[in-house]
């Protein structure tokens, strides 16, 4: 049987005979779907048409898809020991790009930000027998039920060698970002999906309810996502997408940043 995969939002669904009647993901007001209708595409015709590709990004190496699906996103291999968190995941599972993260260690867990990227984890956690870490309250998002995904809950999840999830909500109510206390040479990093978004002039930061609705969240949820980093020191932002960097004084950005969305859904940077 077919694995039928939403050509919107690249999120995967238990093998069947026909395609679900939606994609509960894109139907989410956080998501879309698009004016023609709901589309699907199945794992099996992405692998005749897609790769995996592992590149440099920063300081670590990311896993993206060529050419780009759905979102866009990559992924990215933060350090483990000998082996490696994934964080975030793609859609699409190239054996050969397995093969050569095997060769350098392998992967001890993945862990994702939020709903919209949990895409092939199923596929990725059975190659390397390794869990899926998810925050409890995105449960409902699940679309492909898998006995590798593991629930977490609370407000931290330390990974060891440094490594820490951290729920930020705001964009999913367990919309997570890893801290990596060794990155930028031991000034911290932190890799946020969406949920602290890199914008194009890379100096600032964004937070949405919906990116491609464009819905702000409350003021409140912006203060939340700023207080729960407050404790974590950060030198660099990686974002969700291939060279979208905050490359230095990062921690200050998102207070800065974090203090002009409070102005502007005040109405004070209105003029």
């Amino acid at each position: 049987m077919p694995r039928f995969v939403c050509a919107t939002c690249a999120a995967q669904f238990p093998d069947a005979d026909a395609p679900p009647p939606e994609c509960p993901i894109c139907e989410d007001e956080r998501q879309y779907v698009p004016e023609d209708g709901q589309r699907w595409t199945t794992l099996e015709e992405l692998a005749r048409t897609h790769d995996n590709e592992l590149r440099v990004d920063g300081e670590l190496t990311g896993v993206g898809t060529e050419p780009s699906l759905a979102i866009g996103q990559r992924a990215l291999l933060a350090p483990l020991g000998d082996r490696f968190v994934m964080w975030d995941c793609v859609t699409c599972f190239d054996g050969a790009a397995a093969d050569e993260i095997e060769r350098r260690g392998g992967l001890a867990a993945i862990a994702i930000s939020h709903p919209h990227y949990y895409s092939g984890m199923a596929d990725w956690a059975a190659r390397f027998g390794c869990p899926v870490l998810l925050h409890a309250d995105d449960e409902q998002w699940i679309t492909r039920p898998d006995a590798a995904i593991e629930l977490w809950d609370g407000e931290t999840r330390e990974l060891g060698e440094g490594l820490t999830l951290i729920r930020c909500g705001g964009h999913f109510a367990g919309g997570t970002v890893l801290h990596w206390r060794g990155g930028a040479g031991g000034a911290g990093a932190l890799l946020s999906g969406d949920i602290v978004q890199v914008i194009p002039d890379h100096a600032h930061v964004g937070f949405m309810y919906s990116y491609p609705n464009l819905i702000p969240l409350p003021e409140a949820s912006v203060a939340h996502i700023a207080d729960a980093l407050e404790p974590y020191a950060f030198e660099v932002i990686y974002g969700a997408w291939w060279e979208r960097l905050v490359r230095r004084d990062a921690k200050a950005i998102v207070r800065r940043s974090a203090q002009r969305y409070v102005r502007a859904v005040r109405g004070e940077l209105a003029r």
